[in-house]
């Protein structure tokens, strides 16, 4: 299988500044994918469920660690669902970010 696509793995933390004021922190990290469209049944039942299905990502499962972001090129992608299809292998479901950070460079 080719895992050749660079994608970043994006978690959010949020850390408290010298006000107690919560700030977000993003940690990135690389890991590499097959990048493919959904399936036509993942993406009709994402969208009975609100949801807009785009891509899925496979990738080596050690390498995600819970991450609720993905950035494919220059568009980030929520990850909605995952699946372990093999002991090493890891399907990461992804839907267009909503807001502007989810918005193409």
């Amino acid at each position: 299988m080719d895992r050749s696509t660079p994608i970043k793995l994006i978690a959010r933390s949020y850390t408290p500044d010298n006000y107690g004021v919560l700030q977000p922190t993003r940690t990135e990290r690389t890991v590499y994918a097959n990048i493919t469209s959904v399936t036509g049944v993942e993406w009709f039942e994402g969208g009975r469920n609100g949801l807009n299905p785009e891509l899925r990502a496979i990738i080596f499962a050690p390498d995600y660690q819970g991450e609720e972001i993905a950035q494919v090129g220059s568009i980030e992608y929520s990850v909605y669902r995952t699946y372990k299809a093999r002991t090493d292998v890891l399907e990461l479901y992804l839907e267009r970010s909503k807001g502007a950070q989810g918005r193409s460079a």
